[in-house]
């Protein structure tokens, strides 16, 4: 395959991609334990957008593999994967923002991804959203048999990758996850390498 496109977003950054229908797009842990937020948005639609809620209805489970669809919330499939190094992602939290940082960690104006995937997705003119539910790749997110909650440290290593066939035209962004205040990115937030072929 021809790789068009190669790009290192640093931690805790983010930035928006074209993607045509057939290409893939390879998401790399590049140092390990490193969430990236990753949401999408159909060229010919606006309002069609990845919607975890929808995919995880169409495909009637959590916890994806290779082969599996991911939908938008017109219930149409945006990506299939097709190659998953990791193979423990998550679909149940949204994306990161200023208020999550205020409310559990006292902290304001933290970097966080709902910025950053609002202000990839505005380089390609498409209108803030007011709220993101991304596929969190690398997020390794626990749910105890008592219904509790628990973000752990990401099972991938570093250069694991996950690869994802756009079967639509498409804005994708990505963001670096900010957080260095639980085990969500090992503490420690470091870059996310972007392929397109």
């Amino acid at each position: 395959m021809e790789n068009r496109l190669f790009q290192i977003i640093p931690a805790e950054h983010g930035a928006g991609f074209q993607l045509h229908k057939g290409e893939t797009i390879r998401i790399i842990d590049q140092n390990g334990e490193q969430v990236a937020d990753f949401v999408a948005v159909s060229r010919e639609n606006e309002d069609e957008v990845l919607d975890p809620g929808a995919t995880m209805d169409a495909m009637q489970k959590k916890d994806l593999q290779i082969g599996d669809k991911i939908y938008s919330n017109y219930y149409r499939p945006m990506f299939t994967i097709t190659k998953d190094k990791v193979g423990k992602h998550d679909l149940l939290l949204p994306a990161c923002r200023k208020e999550m940082y205020e409310l559990l960690y006292n902290k304001e104006n933290h970097a966080n991804c709902f910025d950053n995937l609002n202000d990839a997705l505005k380089a390609f003119s498409i209108s803030p959203l007011t709220h993101h539910r991304p596929f969190n790749i690398f997020m390794n997110t626990v749910v105890d048999e008592d219904g509790q909650v628990k973000v752990e440290r990401p099972l991938s290593k570093p250069e694991d990758y996950i690869e994802l066939r756009a079967e639509m035209d498409l804005v994708v962004a990505v963001s670096a996850c900010p957080t260095s205040e639980s085990s969500c990115n090992g503490f420690e937030p470091s870059p996310i390498r972007i392929e397109i072929f």
